[in-house]
């Protein structure tokens, strides 16, 4: 059954409080009633969408030692190839995945492994699909380390309007993928960084989901 992340509930109390407060209010000073009703039925939506935002659903993990599964709902945006500076220093196939405010925001590991580098980065809030998002956004940075020595690397990036990113990695944690690594609030992108012999499952346009669908075979 989905639940909702422990990491938001202050958020939701937040936006609870606050949503509550305008309907009060609306309902007491606001004569007009299609106004009213109008401002107290968005409040009620409002609140039920951030619900379902912010849930953790159940999924059944496809990602393995060698099959790296979507980090996050959404679609693909960018397939290429670059040179990821940070921490692998080498040329790297990259895949990018976009989170629009319907999308699931909970965040999976994608592989099985072990975090070998982990990373914060403050900075700014473009557009998440913009190119320059991936190098002055604020964003997180985590390396993995499969059982068979391959190691590649995934970025959350924060969005225009994501003001928070949670990620539970620390160097030395034994991951699993499928099992909840963190979670981006509001729209936002994933990028991963997977090397050059990695065959791409995916296409630029395809939706995907967390846990469930392969985007890369590691060699």
């Amino acid at each position: 059954m989905p639940r909702i992340d422990h990491d938001s509930l202050g958020t939701l109390a937040i936006v609870f409080v606050i949503a509550a407060i305008v309907m009060v209010l609306s309902y007491r000073l606001i004569s007009i009633a299609w106004l009213k009703w109008g401002i107290i039925t968005f409040g009620w939506i409002f609140c039920i969408w951030q619900v379902f935002f912010f849930r953790v659903p159940d999924r059944t993990a496809a990602g393995t030692d060698t099959l790296v599964s979507s980090a996050a709902d959404g679609k693909v945006v960018i397939i290429d190839e670059c040179f990821e500076d940070e921490f692998l220093k080498c040329n790297c196939k990259r895949v990018c995945v976009y989170m629009d405010f319907f999308d699931v925001h909970a965040n999976f590991w994608p592989v099985n492994g072990t975090v070998t580098y982990y990373k914060y980065h403050p900075g700014k809030h473009l557009l998440a699909f913009k190119p320059k998002a991936s190098e002055e956004n604020e964003h997180t940075s985590t390396c993995i380390q499969t059982p068979d020595g391959t190691s590649m690397l995934f970025k959350q990036h924060a969005g225009t309007f994501a003001r928070r990113i949670v990620n539970y990695a620390k160097p030395g944690l034994v991951v699993r993928a499928g099992e909840q690594c963190g979670i981006i609030k509001f729209g936002s992108r994933m990028d991963f960084f997977l090397p050059l012999n990695a065959e791409i499952l995916v296409e630029k346009g395809d939706k995907v989901k967390a846990c469930e669908s392969i985007i890369a075979r590691l060699q």
